[in-house]
């Protein structure tokens, strides 16, 4: 039995990043309850050399549309990266959603050996489909949106597995 690169793909996506923002709307809970500033927990980070909270989400987001994009053939929308405030997060996630939901199956099939070309400055490394999306795309995802969690957890959003995993 083949993989389905759309099975593997948008949906997973779709579900991990609805569960992300509902996660942000406990997130939002826990700065009124606190009365906390609503504007520094999206700039928290685990660790000073690590990227803040915002980026972990932003990040998540464009790798998600990225890898449906490169699949489907289809342009991949820039996001400008200027959000400030979870509800800012919350409408990036919800922009990557509604994106990759217009791709449809027949797009992505027979992408597992589709080359990728992802260029970083001068390098460019090169991936088959399944290659990009299961080695690189997918684990990628998942990192950043974990870091977005822990980010939350530690600093003391009362969050957990479930709220991660949500019901798939």
């Amino acid at each position: 039995m083949t993989i389905s690169m759309y099975q593997a793909s948008i949906p997973r996506f779709v579900n991990i990043l609805g569960n992300l923002s509902k996660i942000l709307d406990k997130a939002q809970a826990h700065v009124e309850a606190k009365k906390i500033d609503a504007a520094t927990l999206p700039t928290y980070r685990l660790f000073p050399d690590m990227l803040p909270m915002t980026s972990q989400v932003q990040i998540a987001c464009d790798t998600a549309k990225g890898v449906v994009a490169r699949l489907a053939g289809v342009e991949n929308p820039v996001h400008e990266d200027n959000e400030k405030t979870l509800a800012d997060l919350k409408a990036r996630i919800a922009n990557t959603i509604a994106f990759i939901q217009t791709v449809t199956p027949a797009q992505t099939h027979g992408t597992e050996d589709k080359e990728i070309v992802i260029k970083r400055g001068d390098k460019e490394t090169r991936y088959k489909g399944m290659q990009f999306l299961l080695g690189h795309a997918v684990p990628n995802f998942y990192f950043h949106v974990t870091t977005a969690y822990d980010i939350l957890r530690h600093n003391g959003v009362e969050i957990g597995k479930r709220d991660y995993l949500g019901n798939p």
